[in-house]
């Protein structure tokens, strides 16, 4: 059964009347706002499950997964496997693309919400190392896993939708409006980790304070799920996708079709990507190890790092109505790259300048990130966009995020922190010659 057959056929008949026709039209007008409110419920729970296991990565798996290795090493092993979930996400939206096409768009949304709200709880029971070995890590890597193919899955076209149903004078505006998901769940999961971190002390967070978070988890991503649906398999957004063509398109087809607009997307938007785990996860492993200060006072000033965030995209949104969304995305990469030329000095300071670090990326990161969802998207022809904005989603974050708290961790203890620049500034580059190469075939077409 596919999407369209679930519901009655809206299309015209013999016997559909003008009237008929523009009722049709009036129903399945559905507002921006409406669309974007929809973006952030379902955006938010997805981000607070994944900053949950990327804090963790630094706080828990190293003591309580990893205790043979170096603190450094221990770190550097959770990070490799935070960046599974990352690898698998493109197979979990070909997978449940083919759900969709099979069943429907809320099939696949519940499947996909309850499988990666699962393999969430799953961690919360997870037995240590000291207590069945290996066996305990092998379970972290499947249910990282499995969120990964969760959170492809969970692709509900709606950010696609918003920028159909947008003016396109306020695209800009619009299109930021789903981004805020990212700083609100990541100020939650630092808010939880902080009040568990300073109640308990350290025997009693590393024995069963951290497991908390994971559980918080599974209850946002039940109401989540009830709060989505509600909206996309309404009767007026399932006629707005129709009337759009968001339709699943196989896999294997658009990448064969759509392939280098897919890869031009996700370069177009690598700085902000890469920058966006430079920011929130790799800081907290630094100070960690380098114990400038103390894991209270970082995660608290990155929850205001988390405000600033909220406030770089709300102005990426203003910027963007008058300049371009990729004029945007250019100017930002830019910013990036002068950031990261002053990040050794600012992370290898005192408190202040590591707190200065924390606030400005977290604010460069909302303005570049504010626009870097679906910047090119508009390269795909409207039946593509569903799939296609899927897919050049999922590999931006492969590509700019997966790895970046891995190597950045990896390179700045071997090599000093002027490889955090170098790793940052090719992100800029490549941000910077994906938007020529797509201002170029624009113009040619």
């Amino acid at each position: 059964m596919t999407m369209s057959s679930t519901f009655p056929d809206h299309g015209s008949t013999p016997g559909t009347t003008a009237e008929d026709i523009g009722r049709l039209h009036a129903r399945a007008k559905v507002a921006p706002g409406e669309i974007a409110i929809g973006v952030i419920i379902g955006r938010t729970s997805e981000q607070f499950d994944f900053f949950v296991f990327g804090i963790s990565c630094v706080l828990v798996f190293p003591a309580v997964l990893f205790p043979f290795a170096s603190a450094l090493d221990g770190i550097l092993y959770a990070f490799t496997v935070f960046s599974l979930a990352f690898i698998a996400r493109p197979f979990g939206t070909a997978l449940f693309m083919g759900f969709q096409r099979r069943w429907s768009r809320g099939t696949k949304l519940t499947i996909a919400l309850f499988l990666l709200g699962s393999a969430t709880a799953g961690i919360a029971f997870l037995p240590s190392y000291r207590q069945i070995g290996n066996w305990a890590i092998g379970l972290l890597i499947l249910f990282r896993l499995l969120q990964g193919i969760a959170q492809g899955g969970s692709w509900d076209g709606l950010p696609s939708l918003l920028a159909l149903n947008t003016p396109p004078e306020r695209r800009g505006w619009y299109a930021m409006l789903g981004q805020l998901s990212a700083p609100i769940g990541f100020i939650v999961a630092s808010a939880l980790f902080l009040f568990l971190h300073s109640s308990l002390d350290e025997k009693d967070f590393i024995d069963w304070g951290w497991r908390y978070p994971f559980f918080v988890a599974f209850a946002i991503n039940v109401v989540a799920l009830f709060a989505r649906l509600r909206l996309v398999v309404t009767e007026e957004y399932t006629v707005a996708m129709e009337e759009r063509e968001l339709e699943p398109i196989g896999i294997t087809e658009i990448l064969r079709t759509q392939g280098y607009n897919i890869f031009i997307g996700a370069f177009a938007a690598l700085a902000s990507y890469a920058l966006f785990h430079l920011v929130t996860i790799f800081p907290l492993s630094w100070i960690v190890l380098k114990s400038t200060q103390a894991v209270d006072s970082v995660l608290l000033i990155q929850i205001f790092g988390g405000v600033a965030g909220i406030f770089g995209i709300v102005m990426s949104g203003y910027v963007a109505d008058h300049i371009g969304r990729r004029t945007t995305l250019g100017v930002a990469a830019g910013l990036i790259g002068l950031f990261a030329l002053a990040a050794p000095w600012m992370l290898d300071g005192g408190k202040e300048l590591q707190d200065a670090f924390i606030i400005v990326g977290f604010l460069l990161l909302g303005f570049s990130y504010g626009q870097a969802a679906g910047s090119v998207t508009s390269n795909f022809e409207v039946r593509l966009r569903y799939a296609g904005a899927a897919l050049t989603t999922d590999f931006a974050w492969l590509i700019g995020a997966a790895f970046a708290p891995l190597v950045a961790l990896g390179l700045s203890m071997r090599f000093g922190l002027g490889a955090v620049s170098a790793y940052l500034l090719s992100g800029v580059v490549c941000t910077l010659l994906a938007l020529r190469v797509n201002r170029a075939l624009a113009t040619r077409e």
